[in-house]
Order: structure tokens, then C-alpha cells, then sequence
């Protein structure tokens, strides 16, 4: 990565958290590569405590795995895919399309005075462009669909609920395995 795409990743990453949507910790990474997605979620529904947390997996992006959070109950679903892929020579036939972390008890919400992450990791498609990872946070009072993703001409900034955006640079020779 050069020093402008380091520089325009950290401005990216400035204004999205000024602006307090759910973010990515790094909104930039690279096509066909494994992915660390750290969702930052930075405040409740007014004063209402953040109590549930609902990341949709973009089309693409295979095994996707959820960090377990202490007080937090996981649930990951699965769905058939319409082109099964194979992984370490296995054939995959259905893979994680959503996966969400809700507080078991209410001293295990997030107060809306305070901040956290949420983590998963996935392989990237391998073709580069933009992508974005749809989030709904549910809170003890009300809610945030963060899940608007930008119409052509459209910047994401300009968005009242936007997407967590993740932009896709070119990887490596195809072929290629990462881990």
C-alpha cells in the first residue's frame, strides 16, 4: 500500500467515525486476500444502549467466521449457494450470509456513551472495486440500519445511513492462495 492510499484510508476513516456510522477499522484492503472486518460502533439510538449487532456478508466473500465478544450470544446463518467453490479441496455448497452478536443481558448492552468492536474474518472476492457490508444495530429503544449503499454518480458521504464501505484493490496473480 503507498503512503496516499495509507493517507486516504485514515481521512476515510476520520470522517466515517466524525460522522459516527458503523465503520471498518480499515476500509481498504486486497481482492482474493483474507480480510479482517472490525466493525466500529460508536454510539446507541439516542441514549439507548446498543443491544444487538447484524452484519449481512456480501455476495462473494467465502467463510466468514465471527469473533466471539464475552456477554454477547452468537448466531450465524448459512445459505446454499447458487456456485459452490472449493476450499482446502473440499467443495462448498453453502456458506455464511449473515452473522449477528446480541447482548445476553441488559448490563451486557453497549451504553450508548460508550464504544466497540465487532469482528469477523472472510476471504475477499478477487475482483477489485468497491463493496459494502450492510449493518443493522438494534438498540434497547429503536434502531440504525447502516445499509444504504450509493446509487451510480452518488458518494457514499453523502448518504444519511450508509453501508460500511470497503474498497477492493487489485490482488495478486490469480491462482494464488493466501490465508
Amino acid at each position: 500500500m503507498t503512503w496516499n492510499q495509507i493517507a486516504a484510508c485514515a481521512l476515510i476513516s476520520l470522517t466515517s467515525w466524525a460522522q459516527a456510522h458503523t465503520v471498518l477499522e480499515y476500509p481498504v484492503a486486497t481482492a482474493g486476500e483474507s480480510y479482517k472486518a472490525t466493525f466500529k460502533v460508536g454510539h446507541g439510538c439516542g441514549a439507548s444502549p446498543t443491544r444487538q449487532i447484524v452484519v449481512d456478508i456480501p455476495a462473494g466473500v467465502q467463510g466468514a467466521k465471527p469473533m466471539p465478544k464475552a456477554g454477547w450470544r452468537l448466531e450465524v446463518t448459512r445459505e446454499a449457494l447458487a456456485k459452490p467453490y472449493i476450499s482446502h479441496g473440499r467443495t462448498i455448497t453453502e456458506d455464511v450470509t449473515r452473522i449477528s452478536w446480541t447482548a445476553k443481558t441488559n448490563e451486557d448492552m453497549l451504553p450508548n456513551g460508550h464504544y466497540d468492536e465487532f469482528v469477523l474474518v472472510g476471504t475477499l472476492p478477487g475482483q477489485a472495486g468497491m463493496m459494502y457490508w450492510p449493518v443493522q444495530q438494534m438498540c434497547e429503544q429503536g434502531r440504525m440500519d447502516w445499509t444504504e449503499i450509493p446509487k451510480a454518480g452518488q458518494k457514499w458521504s453523502d448518504l444519511k445511513s450508509p453501508a460500511a464501505a470497503l474498497e477492493l484493490m487489485p490482488g495478486a496473480a490469480a491462482g494464488a492462495h493466501n490465508h
